[in-house]
């Protein structure tokens, strides 16, 4: 048995469609326990987010189990149609564990290196672990996927760089000020571009926010949305010099903000620095502003080509973020497939203390004048013996069981010396192990359910 996944995303599935799919927390149980009835799955874990639901399972028979699920869910979601099927990805074996290493390492996610999927997927394993639907081969792999993600995050810059302008823009805020838990926020307008850096700048820290605009009403609708205070559009000047951080979203085709305006507020404070966020066009904010002492004004252009460079610094940290997914899933399958061994090695340990012991009892039957020091001397010797008998080639058991045909070894050891391994042990990964793929395998081959296995 290997891992097998039905994946709806945002590369073959429109929003329209995958939120049909959405399925609440407290639902997920009910679902993950009838899915393993109805199809006789040994393990199964749902991960869903905005841009993806997908089901992860293990079963006797991947393909067949494949479509007894999508069979399932047609009965199961409402709002089902053709054209939902028809984007459904299913992928087996190696493929399936390659796209979920690149899942949980935001390799998959619409902007790569996001931080949020890695939560997610951590909740998602949650879920299906309190619904008790997970085995010890999917914990065992989870942490792997955990390690993995941990390891792109610490060892590459994937996440480094921010490649929305609402996003970089308060990460610039970030790197201008120490802290921004103390700093207020002057919003001036109500452009949609203007909420979404707001949104950033609140989960950075910042706690005291104003906003205003020509028309009040509107300006105390945002207010109330993040938790601020309205001010008056024929006061916002009063207001500029106790702002930090001033966005400026405005539909004026002149500039509302001039120099003289921020010259006095900067008396006003003292020296103390204030960063423009000018995301209007035309600008709201005099480029002359840029010239003041402690004054940071950037436009809409110039968040715009940060956002482009980080875009490109991202992609080529996703590179390596590639190199660690392929060395975790090689590994991770090397593991599973040294597991076929262990048994053997454990049977074949018992068979030699078991000869060894039965031989040395029928010696001492006959040597019974032997002193018990002498006695334990030769138990001691037989012990040894059986060690060092058996230590090459357990390790070179364990090492072949990492490769491919370690099995073969296993089976010939079995048939050599009569052994009777535990039974429930056996190989949990595609017989293709140790080829991590390059690029995701849906990539390749995005077809309305077609499988794509490498076992």
């Amino acid at each position: 048995m290997s891992l097998s996944v039905i994946t709806f995303n945002y590369k073959t599935t429109p929003l329209t469609l995958r939120e049909k799919l959405a399925v609440p927390a407290d639902r997920v149980p009910a679902l993950l326990s009838e899915a393993r009835s109805r199809c006789s799955l040994e393990e199964v874990m749902l991960v869903s987010t905005c841009n993806r639901v997908e089901l992860y399972f293990r079963s006797p028979d991947g393909p067949a189990a494949g479509r007894c699920v999508l069979e399932w869910m047609k009965r199961g979601f409402s709002g089902w149609d053709e054209e939902l099927e028809r984007s459904a990805v299913l992928l087996h074996g190696e493929a399936a564990l390659t796209h979920l290493f690149r899942v949980a390492c935001s390799l998959e996610s619409m902007v790569v290196g996001e931080p949020q999927i890695l939560g997610q997927v951590k909740e998602g394993y949650q879920l299906a672990c309190d619904s008790a639907a997970l085995g010890p081969y999917l914990n065992g792999l989870m942490q792997r996927v955990f390690h993995a993600a941990k390891r792109v995050r610490s060892e590459t810059g994937i996440a480094r760089y921010p490649v929305s302008v609402s996003f970089v823009a308060s990460e610039l805020a970030g790197r201008i000020f120490e802290t921004l838990d103390d700093k207020t926020v002057l919003v001036v307008g109500a452009g949609e571009m203007a909420e979404l850096v707001v949104t950033h700048l609140q989960k950075a820290g910042v706690r005291r926010l104003q906003i205003t605009n020509r028309t009040f009403a509107n300006a105390v609708t945002l207010a109330e949305k993040f938790q601020g205070s309205a001010v008056r559009w024929e006061q916002f000047g009063e207001h500029l010099a106790e702002a930090d951080i001033v966005i400026s979203s405005t539909g004026a085709q002149g500039y509302v903000i001039d120099a003289e305006m921020v010259r006095n507020a900067g008396r006003v404070r003292k020296g103390r620095p204030m960063f423009f966020i000018d995301i209007a066009v035309p600008r709201d904010v005099d480029p002359q502003v840029n010239q003041l002492s402690n004054v940071y004004c950037y436009d809409i252009d110039d968040l715009q080509s940060v956002a482009d460079a980080n875009r490109s610094e991202r992609e080529a940290e996703a590179v390596a973020a590639q190199r660690i997914v392929e060395e975790e899933v090689a590994r991770f399958v090397r593991w599973k497939h040294s597991d076929v061994v262990k048994p053997v090695l454990k049977a074949l340990r018992t068979h030699f203390a078991s000869t060894g012991q039965q031989e040395l009892e029928k010696l001492l039957g006959r040597l019974k004048h032997l002193p018990q020091s002498d006695q334990a001397a030769l138990r001691g010797m037989v012990q040894a013996v059986v060690n060092k008998l058996l230590h090459l080639p357990s390790t070179r058991l364990k090492t072949l069981g990492e490769e491919l045909n370690g099995h073969l070894y296993a089976q010939a050891l079995t048939e050599l010396f009569s052994l009777e391994p535990d039974a429930a042990a056996g190989p949990d990964v595609p017989a293709s192990a140790g080829r991590a793929q390059s690029a995701p395998a849906e990539e390749a081959n995005v077809v309305p359910f077609r499988t794509s296995s490498q076992s």
